[in-house]
């Protein structure tokens, strides 16, 4: 039961952690930087960039934002290469076209 209560409160902490910014205030981490930084650090196999991306936001958050980056990735490919996004995401897993 601990485990669960300690597990919540890190996620919490997690989520509401601040950097700073240029200019010397508190800033919060922007989901969308961290999902950047993530899926790029996954694509260059940099576990030291996973890492750091993973400990800035919530892995809920990142995750929501990880699925949305996915979706817009593949709708840009689908409209630079004129196919149904279907056949873009199928083609990118090394599926057969449906």
């Amino acid at each position: 039961m601990f485990a669960r209560i300690r597990e919540a409160w890190n996620r919490s902490c997690a989520a509401r952690r601040t950097q700073r910014k240029p200019g010397g205030g508190p800033r919060s981490h922007n989901l969308f930087e961290a999902a950047a930084a993530y899926v790029s650090a996954c694509a260059e196999d940099d576990q030291d960039r996973i890492d750091e991306a993973t400990g800035r936001v919530s892995p809920e958050a990142l995750s929501s934002k990880v699925n949305e980056l996915a979706c817009r990735a593949v709708i840009a490919l689908a409209r630079e290469r004129d196919e149904s996004p279907r056949d873009v995401a199928r083609a990118l897993l090394g599926l057969p076209a449906a």
